[in-house]
């Protein structure tokens, strides 16, 4: 098994497929084949081949949230007042259902996390009740986000 994040070599082909699946990822693998020029059997092969090098992780099924009526997206910059906390702060954050990304940074924050509320009130909650509460959390500091204007994967 390939190294994990390794950097491997794709060709023409693995870029057409690539492009068509980040377009829709339930674009049948046969069309696929007619699109790029190729058997489904080939596709198959070569998406089997992504697959083992970790380049393709997985396919999603996205949930726009505003429908289930979460309206509030904001990022929370979390301050620790030991960075030897982090591994048992991660821990705990993982039991926030709200907090959908958690990634250690530089800078002036130990942890920053992407949090999904139904509102603001729901938000203000989740700070004082969740995330503050946790042991070595000393603040938070709390961007919502307005509007998303880029939403995208890396150019193939």
């Amino acid at each position: 098994m390939r190294q994990k994040n390794k950097p491997i070599t794709i060709d023409g082909i693995d870029k057409k497929i690539l492009r068509k699946l980040m377009a829709d990822a339930r674009t049948p693998i046969l069309e696929i084949g007619r699109h790029v020029g190729i058997s489904g059997a080939a596709i198959h092969q070569r998406l089997k081949k992504l697959e083992k090098s970790g380049l393709i992780s997985a396919s999603r099924c996205i949930i726009n949230p505003r429908i289930l009526g979460y309206t509030t997206l904001a990022f929370v910059g979390i301050h620790l007042d030991k960075s030897m906390r982090s591994p048992e702060a991660v821990k705990l954050l993982k039991r926030i259902p709200e907090i959908i990304e958690c990634h250690y940074t530089t800078g002036n924050f130990s942890i920053f996390t992407k949090v999904l509320c139904k509102n603001n009130e729901h938000l203000m909650h989740l700070l004082n009740d969740s995330i503050l509460s946790i042991s070595g959390v000393t603040s938070t500091e709390t961007f919502i986000s307005l509007d998303q204007q880029i939403d995208r994967q890396i150019k193939i």
